[in-house]
């Protein structure tokens, strides 16, 4: 049995606190088992493609080929320690490769179906995993002409938007473009360090602080908190705080007031945002990208505080999971988005990728 293998490989502890659970490990492998029987012939997941709408989501391609869902899954896989050519799901991470190889247009985009920039930052990241892990010589050109598109789409604030060489940019978006550069620049593939400065600058001056004198005109923002753009009138949110987070530990930045504030922000705001049931009930995409950039900044930082995040979310992801091992998502692009990303919140503390590594 795949599931027999796999737990003999993997560490054991008898404390939950130090880690997943036996109950986690065995609900990510019971995940993957179904994203791989729902994996498309050719290497692809199906998804809504569209974009969030308020607290909706507005669709216009149904249950389609998904470049970000399908790297979201490959990137489930490689967390649980399969990689191509080895391990139970090697086949099903070749297959993904394929298929977003196949999508990488000539000048470094990676799309398809009208999948936009998210899509692009999370194939870009998986890509990257599997060139460090395999040194596959056709994943290096495609690398670099898709690193070299977000380069270049980067906006004078220093962030990202939805679409490619825009003017505007937001923080959610921006933090799918630094861990995607970040990855790739640990596996030797050239981005500038003027990026990653302009990335860090756009970041602290969302950042809301207690010596702004301005801040309390901030649409639903405190200090501690990131907003969704720098404008003072920006909201400010569990998910994009610790995308602010994520954003500046990709960039290489661990320690300071920023992060510090924003972190204890986090843990005022953990149980209200995890128990609410707009996002929790049927698996709000909020719900889930909150989580997965959460559960990178308190992974970075480590100790108690990681540890007692760990056992809430793991407590509510298994309440959560479905019979046939899936993830709800009925806001969202889908069961595929739900399944894979919750798979990667529950094993970034196997920390087999090496961008999720300590």
């Amino acid at each position: 049995m795949i599931l027999c293998t796999l737990l003999l490989l993997l560490p054991q502890s008898s404390d939950p606190l130090g880690g997943l659970s036996q109950e986690g490990i065995l609900a990510a492998e019971r995940g993957l088992e179904f994203l791989a029987a729902h994996q498309q012939a050719d290497g692809s997941w199906t998804a809504d493609v569209g974009y969030k709408l308020e607290e909706g989501y507005r669709v216009w391609n149904h249950d389609a080929a998904h470049v970000g869902v399908t790297a979201l899954a490959g990137m489930a896989f490689l967390a649980g320690g399969n990689v191509p050519g080895r391990g139970p799901y090697g086949q099903v991470v070749d297959r993904t490769v394929d298929y977003l190889l196949q999508h990488v247009q000539q000048d470094g985009y990676i799309t398809a179906n009208e999948t936009r920039m998210y899509s692009h930052a999370f194939a870009t990241l998986f890509l990257a995993e599997v060139y460090g892990m395999t040194q596959r010589e056709d994943l290096r050109p495609a690398l670099q002409r898709s690193v070299d598109l977000i380069v270049a789409s980067q906006n004078e604030q220093g962030g990202w938007r939805y679409q490619p060489h825009v003017a505007d940019a937001d923080m959610s978006v921006a933090a799918c473009q630094v861990l995607a550069l970040r990855s790739a620049r640990n596996i030797g593939i050239q981005v500038p360090v003027s990026t990653i400065d302009a990335a860090v600058s756009y970041v602290r001056k969302s950042a809301v602080r207690e010596d702004d004198p301005d801040w309390s005109i901030s649409v639903s923002a405190r200090p501690g908190e990131f907003r969704y753009q720098p404008d003072l009138k920006s909201r400010a949110t569990f998910p994009l705080t610790a995308a602010g987070i994520t954003i500046l530990h990709g960039a290489g930045v661990y320690a300071d007031a920023d992060i510090e504030k924003g972190m204890k922000r986090l843990e005022s705001q953990l149980g209200a945002f995890t128990k609410r049931n707009g996002y929790r009930v049927g698996g709000h995409y909020y719900f889930y990208y909150g989580h997965y950039y959460a559960v990178q900044a308190f992974h970075i930082l480590g100790g108690e505080r990681y540890r007692n995040y760990l056992t809430v979310v793991q407590r509510e992801l298994l309440q959560m999971q479905n019979a046939d091992g899936s993830w709800p998502n009925s806001t969202g692009p889908g069961i595929n988005y739900g399944t894979a990303t919750a798979c990667l919140i529950l094993q970034i503390p196997k920390e087999y990728l090496p961008i999720f590594t300590r």
